[in-house]
């Protein structure tokens, strides 16, 4: 008995062969190779998580850090779940160098896994809470010294008890601000190294000056210290720094990364029947892989063993779980329910669906919109900008007559108060959040703009046939036919490979022609069933003309087939029916104020009873793509911006000329990759909701560079006036970017 036979006959697993796991060094990392994925014969490409990025400032040193290394073709970080892709010129530059890159650059870099990057994200959480305790702790200690030494400087208290006051508050305050300040003073010396800035240079600035000036003030043992000022203001920093992160781990949940869905590992059977689970990237097209129950499948492939129903809503958008069994195709990233499962793969680390939808929303997400590189440059010009000014206001106090430690605390302030991190995650936190709500409603965007240009569009155009109808014909008024008359022609049909027949055979249920079923190219299929003779095909085939004459004259949209036997006959409509919320959606969309125009290379007649159907107005048929495209110009010239649905051949070139453009999965390739986004499922309601979530998108994108930039508009003259403390700065900087933040969670709904 095979290892495999034995899982599925239910007997014990054979002993499993171990092998490397993603993680960070520490894990067990030694072979980056197995995580390497090559894009063509020139170029590779890894996904690398990375410790250390903190803000919006760190984007850029790694990107342009990487992009100096001699091979490297691209490098993009995601804030959100700190990642970046770096993209490599084979024999040029490796994975290894990439990552000793990183290192210098004062990156700790590792293989991508969302469940390693989740853990780490956890341990980051507790060591801020463990820096955030210790600061609290040093806090209070020290306000309780700092009590006593004001009420004294106002009473009786002695030089000497005021210096042992201050001393003791030293000793309180040095180690807690060097163990508590480690998640600033880190990121800090790393930019630094680099020879780059970051915001926790100027917070560790902040925190370093105000220790070290009460030190020297406790040294020339002057009235006042600001022992208590300087762990005040780090405990606030650590505060608005674990509420960041919160945030960001509650973005990264709401925008459901796809990342999650995927299984790093699979269990591959080897040639001696012993499984051995490997990573997916040394899993190749022809391999055979173990999928127990109740495990997400990781790779495209069919079923070669076992039974088992897989929940398949990510690639059909149906929520009712599909059976499994040998000959069944299966996608990466579908659960696998109840049954052990044998599968010949046929895509794995790459190629596969889910890779694919992985793309796209890491497209939509990593992109450079418009808005984007807008706060992408205000943040990066903003580090120098705030070293600039907190020198000025410190020579300029100093101008005005001010003591050094006056003009000193003021320009900690402004270190502390203006920082870019709100301008950073203003577009950002609203792609991943936006980007996740249109995956949950059957959108995938496959362009960066695509999010902004959809919230710019007022005209709908729709092309007909497998867009506002179903991709599949129908029969059209199944209950009216006499059922034994549907069984026989449903037993015709079965024999037949034209699509209106197999339409006929899934409406009949048939799944088995007659022995003896005949086909006659461009006529019917003919067979003796019952001892009479039987034949589906062309009216004239049949002999049911007046019969295809009236059926015709009921559905002129419709294709008709025809049934004889013996001395019966049937027609039967077949057509491809409006999808179910057709007419729903058409009728909200023209509320919410959108044109819409049907444009179909169908028949007029056909073309115009869908219009009729669905409400619409204004329709053309019998359109070549160039109709189609002079069409669209005529509406561009005229102002509007056209948001084009399609998805056949003939609708590629129009998808590409419109200003955004939409396609259903079912759409042929060429038409998925000239369109900007593609909708999942039989319905139209993904249309609908890809506009609203875009509209209110691009809202919350525009008020948070608002909220970003008027905060730092009032913050910095504020600042520099010397009308805030360090502590009530902290407060500022951190509440700034939490605020943002949550703002940018309102995308995850939308409505027209």
């Amino acid at each position: 008995m095979t290892a495999t036979t034995a899982i599925l006959a239910g007997t014990a697993l054979p002993r499993t062969v171990p092998a490397p796991v993603a993680g960070p060094p520490a894990d067990g990392v030694t072979d980056l190779g197995l995580f390497v994925q090559p894009l063509d014969e020139e170029t590779c490409r890894i996904d690398l998580a990375v410790d250390g990025i903190t803000c919006a400032a760190c984007m850029p040193i790694i990107e342009r850090g990487l992009a100096a290394e001699p091979g490297i073709a691209g490098a993009r970080v995601n804030l959100t779940n700190r990642r970046v892709t770096v993209d490599w010129r084979t024999g040029e530059t490796g994975p290894q160098a990439i990552v000793d890159r990183l290192a210098r650059l004062g990156f700790r870099a590792y293989p991508f896994d969302p469940k390693l990057a989740e853990s780490a994200e956890a341990r980051e959480a507790a060591f801020l809470l463990k820096c955030l305790g210790v600061a609290g702790f040093a806090m209070m200690n020290i306000m309780l010294l700092s009590v006593s030494v004001w009420s004294g400087n106002v009473t009786d208290i002695t030089p000497e008890q005021r210096d042992f006051f201050h001393w003791l508050s030293a000793l309180i305050a040095v180690p807690a601000v060097a163990y508590a300040g480690r998640p600033f003073f880190r990121s800090a010396w790393h930019a630094l190294a680099a020879r780059e800035l970051n915001m926790d240079v100027p917070i560790s600035l902040g925190v370093l000056l105000a220790v070290g000036m009460s030190l020297a003030e406790t040294w020339r043992s002057a009235t006042h210290a600001y022992f208590d000022s300087a762990v005040m203001l780090l405990f606030f920093l650590l505060i608005g720094r674990y509420l960041e992160q919160l945030m960001r781990r509650k973005t990264r949940a709401v925008a459901t990364n796809i990342a999650a869905l995927k299984a790093e590992m699979a269990l591959k059977r080897l040639d001696d029947g012993t499984l051995r689970q490997v990573p997916i990237a040394a899993i190749a097209a022809g391999d055979t892989v173990l999928v127990r129950p109740g495990e997400r499948i990781s790779v495209d492939g069919t079923v070669i063993e076992g039974q088992s129903t897989i929940d398949q809503s990510l690639v059909t958008g149906e929520t009712l779980p599909a059976a499994a069994g040998p000959g069944s195709a299966v996608y990466a990233g579908t659960l696998n329910t109840s049954g052990t499962l044998v599968l010949k793969v046929s895509a794995a680390a790459r190629g596969t669906l889910l890779d694919e939808v992985s793309r796209l929303i890491e497209t939509a997400v990593e992109s450079r919109t418009a808005y984007r590189q807008l706060a992408d440059r205000a943040a990066r010009l903003y580090s120098p900008f705030v070293h600039v000014t907190a020198l000025a206001t410190f020579a300029g106090w100093l101008l005005v007559g001010a003591e050094w430690q006056h003009a000193l605390i003021v320009a900690i302030t402004v270190l502390i108060i203006t920082c870019p991190c709100a301008l950073g995650l203003a577009i950002p936190a609203v792609q991943v959040v936006a980007s996740g709500a249109l995956f949950r409603a059957n959108v995938l965007l496959q362009s960066g703009d695509a999010l902004e240009r959809l919230a710019e569009a007022d005209t709908i155009v729709f092309d007909k046939t497998g867009t506002l109808t179903l991709p599949e014909p129908a029969l059209a008024d199944a209950g009216t036919i006499e059922p034994e008359l549907l069984a026989v022609a449903g037993r015709l049909a079965a024999a037949s490979h034209h699509p209106l027949a197999m339409a006929l055979a899934r409406a009949a249920g048939a799944d088995a022609a007659p022995v003896e079923a005949k086909e006659e190219p461009g006529r019917g299929v003919t067979a003796v069933i019952d001892g009479a003779r039987a034949r589906l095909g062309s009216a004239a085939f049949c002999g049911a003309e007046a019969e295809a004459q009236a059926v015709a004259a009921r559905h002129p949209d419709a294709s008709i087939l025809c049934l004889g036997w013996g001395e019966r006959r049937q027609a039967f409509a077949i057509r491809q029916a409006l999808r179910p919320d057709a007419r729903d959606i058409v009728e909200t969309l023209g509320r919410a104020g959108y044109r819409i125009e049907i444009l179909s290379g169908d028949r007029p007649a056909a073309v115009a009873t869908v219009a009729a159907a669905l409400g619409i107005a204004a329709f053309a048929g019998g359109l070549k793509p160039a109709d189609k495209i002079a069409r669209l110009e005529a509406l561009k010239a005229a102002g509007r911006k056209v948001l084009m649905v399609g998805d056949g051949l003939n609708d590629a070139p129009a998808l590409a000329a419109a200003h955004v453009s939409i396609s259903p999965i079912t759409a042929v390739h060429l038409a998925q990759a000239a369109a900007d986004a593609i909708f999942l499922g039989d319905r139209l309601a993904p249309v609908a909701q890809a506009l609203a979530l875009s509209r209110k998108a691009r809202r919350l994108m525009t008020g948070n560079l608002w909220l970003a930039v008027i905060y730092n508009a009032l913050a910095v003259p504020i600042a520099v006036a010397g009308w805030v403390t360090p502590l009530i700065a902290a407060l500022a900087m951190s509440g700034s970017s939490v605020i943002v933040t949550a703002n940018a969670l309102r995308a995850r709904t939308g409505r027209l």
